[in-house]
């Protein structure tokens, strides 16, 4: 007699099991934690992690010298064959008449083609203002890619660097907010200037799980403080995280590998 090929729920749900890695990387404006401009280092530190989806903070888009005006979202997705969505949290008029706009902000990467993207306000203290005042900006990016079948929403964000926790309590509202209004996987990838057991992250872990790699992440040449995260949906599992040494920004990257439950979680 023919041995059963049937499976059990549980290997059922085991096979339907999608395996996902991302990535997120304050790239600090292209330059390493000396202000040196190192776009080549730290393409290739990105392009070691062989991540399916990277999010990337303090990003400039012919901003300026500092950046050599070029597009460095762009520029990293082209050398790492992924495909780009940015995120400004500025746009700003050209320098002179005719030349691109000058932006700054987050961007995503994904190794496979982006289905719909979205740039929210979450409330910001503009730098650019002399005299700001909270309120709602842009810059926090979100694409939906569909891997093996899955739809799979994935967040960019880079919170307030301010010692006073206000406005990221208030961003962190905000992303909750955002969050809650999309169904099915979510993946939160950012720079939070804050330590887990900040207050003012306490409520994103209601909904949210912290992928802990186990070290912390800044500054880059002998990192103190864990401020950048990878954080998941309850439909998606942590298998392992951890943070790669590299001196190419004043950051160092968080990687995760995860895996998307089965169908219909």
């Amino acid at each position: 007699m023919a041995a059963s090929l049937a499976l059990t729920p549980a290997q059922a749900a085991a096979s339907d099991a999608v395996p996902l890695r991302v990535a997120t990387y304050n790239i600090h404006a292209g330059t390493d934690l000396d202000d040196v401009f190192a776009l080549d280092r730290q393409a290739a530190a990105l392009r070691s992690l062989n991540a399916d989806v990277i999010g990337l903070q303090e990003v400039d888009r012919h901003w300026g010298e500092r950046s050599r005006w070029r597009d460095l979202a762009g520029e990293l997705a082209r050398r790492l064959r992924m495909y780009v969505f940015l995120a400004p949290i500025y746009s700003l008029d050209p320098a002179e008449p005719g030349l691109p706009r000058r932006e700054f902000g987050v961007a995503l990467l994904s190794r496979t083609p982006v289905l719909t993207a979205e740039n929210h306000e979450i409330t910001r203290l503009s730098t650019q203002d002399p005299d700001p005042v909270p309120a709602p900006a842009p810059g926090f990016g979100e694409i939906v890619v569909r891997v093996k079948g899955h739809p799979v929403h994935v967040y960019a964000t880079h919170l307030d660097y301010r010692p006073d926790p206000a406005v990221r309590s208030a961003q962190v509202a905000d992303t909750r907010r955002i969050m809650a209004e999309d169904r099915g996987p979510k993946i939160l990838l950012g720079d939070l200037n804050a330590e887990p057991a900040g207050p003012e992250l306490a409520p994103l872990w209601r909904e949210l799980t912290d992928a802990d790699p186990g070290a912390p992440t800044f500054p880059a040449q002998a990192p103190v403080k864990r401020i950048d995260y990878v954080a998941v949906s309850d439909s998606v599992r942590v298998r392992r995280a951890w943070v790669p040494e590299s001196t190419a920004s004043d950051h160092r990257a968080v990687v995760a590998d995860l895996v998307l439950r089965g169908r219909g979680r």
